[in-house]
């Protein structure tokens, strides 16, 4: 039963069998459904139905279906489904998956969730839950292999085999000494290439990609990316190998930066999806707006300033919102431009400058072209000469300094270390707004005598 066009049939299945009892035919069907169509169908069952949807569904399930919602949304299915149950739906997780879970989550919430789990796994868990949030030490796992440096292949190929319940993550073994330091790392095409009888310290590379336990996620990331590992050792300032980070957990992540960051671009600030509540929402939405809206009324004031010059030509007013509106534009292009650069590229002072040089030419090139067309609009329009020289000098000026703002206000706030995402499209468009209005006004003052 596929959910492709049919969802609302499966969804009044769903809830019919659940009013009759009939737990057989429910784990027919959650059993034909992808964990991403279950988590729809939990998402779009009524809430007092929800309950018995989780009691019905086996931990393997529960583990799947918390991959596909948000963090909020896991810790209201971890109370739902009683202290019994959650112990062992957070023992089955992967520990870097419980760290994502529990990162936002006071102390006391935190202990009151892990309480009643075996003293070890509770043990690895604050361990875990020391390290700094986004970092490498929060995204690794300890399902990784190593062997000692005086193994043969021959040794290592039966221990990996010995560890096959980890053969999701055993595409490298790694190489330690008597100090259990990282000095080496094969792949298992090494391995398999390889005689027996060789040492592994012939085999393993020893010039290591490997990242810090406190090594921000972004910047393994990047390391990832660049060398498209399927995955990353990390080790602590003695160089001892403490975990590794997957590709494919690295990826949920980027998934996750890559929204925050778009929530932030749009100041939207927090978490709205299509489930969210219309109050929620507006809530996350508010703060940006309120103070949007009195860095707004800069614009007013700086209009009323030049209200005589407004009053003697007031064609003026007609190209207010093109000149204020096509700089906010080109600012939030460059942004976007700037915050993709950050994420996927080293940035130092050298690139930075050439990257800002890059967009002068780009607003040069872009305020020329756009400042020749809308003089000629202006001229033909209005019939004065003067005003299509006034507003497309205008908008050259405008777009040069957006674009130059779009792009150094994320990289200084990249600089000190503030994530560059917070200078929001919003944001930008209203600072642009605002140096807009005084380079239009200010030009149009200084030939007012020549527009009337």
């Amino acid at each position: 039963m596929a959910l492709n066009g049919d969802r609302e049939n499966i969804s009044r299945a769903m809830v019919h069998v659940m009013k009759e009892g009939q737990k057989d035919t429910f784990e027919k069907i959650i059993a034909e459904l992808t964990p991403y169509e279950v988590s729809v169908q939990y998402r779009g069952l009524p809430k007092k139905r929800r309950i018995l949807f989780l009691e019905w569904l086996s931990i393997d399930q529960l583990v799947s279906l918390l991959r596909y919602v948000t963090r909020e949304e896991q810790v209201r299915i971890l109370k739902k489904i009683g202290p019994v149950r959650s112990i062992e739906l957070l023992e089955a997780l992967k520990s870097d998956e419980l760290a994502y879970l529990l990162t936002d989550l006071p102390d006391k919430e935190v202990e009151k969730l892990i309480g009643e789990m075996r003293e070890e796994e509770k043990k690895a868990i604050r361990k875990k839950m020391k390290y700094p949030k986004k970092t490498a030490g929060r995204l690794m796992i300890s399902q990784y292999v190593w062997v000692h440096k005086s193994y043969t292949v021959k040794k290592s190929v039966e221990k990996l085999k010995h560890f096959i319940d980890f053969a999701d993550y055993l595409n490298y073994v790694y190489v330690i000494d008597d100090e259990k330091e990282l000095i080496g790392v094969a792949s298992y095409r090494d391995l398999l290439l390889s005689d027996p009888d060789d040492r592994i310290t012939d085999v393993m590379t020893s010039d290591i990609v490997k990242v810090h336990e406190l090594t921000k996620q972004n910047e393994v990331a990047k390391m990832i990316g660049r060398h498209d590992f399927f995955s990353m050792p990390v080790v602590n300032d003695d160089n001892v190998l403490v975990g590794i980070i997957t590709a494919d957990d690295m990826l949920d992540i980027v998934v996750q930066e890559a929204n925050e960051d778009i929530e932030m671009l749009f100041a939207s600030g927090k978490s709205i999806d299509f489930h969210t509540k219309p109050l929620v929402a507006a809530y996350r939405r508010l703060p940006w707006l309120i103070i949007l809206l009195f860095i707004g009324l800069v614009s007013g004031s700086i209009i009323s300033r030049f209200e005589a010059t407004l009053e003697a030509v007031v064609a003026l007013a007609f190209f207010m919102p093109l000149i204020a509106g096509m700089t906010g534009n080109t600012g939030t292009q460059s942004l976007a431009v700037v915050v993709r650069g950050l994420v996927t590229e080293e940035i130092n002072f050298k690139s930075a400058l050439k990257l800002i040089f890059r967009e002068l030419l780009v607003g040069i090139t872009l305020g020329i072209i756009c400042g020749l067309i809308i003089s000629i609009i202006a001229y033909v329009w209005q019939g004065n000469f003067i005003l299509g020289l006034v507003v497309g000098s205008s908008l050259v000026a405008t777009l040069i300094i957006g674009t130059l703002a779009g792009t150094i206000i994320p990289l200084i706030l990249n600089k000190f270390k503030v994530d560059p995402a917070v200078a929001s499209g919003p944001l930008i468009t209203t600072v642009n707004d605002i140096l807009s209005l005084l380079i239009y006004f200010g030009i149009a003052t200084a030939f007012i005598d020549k527009l009337m």
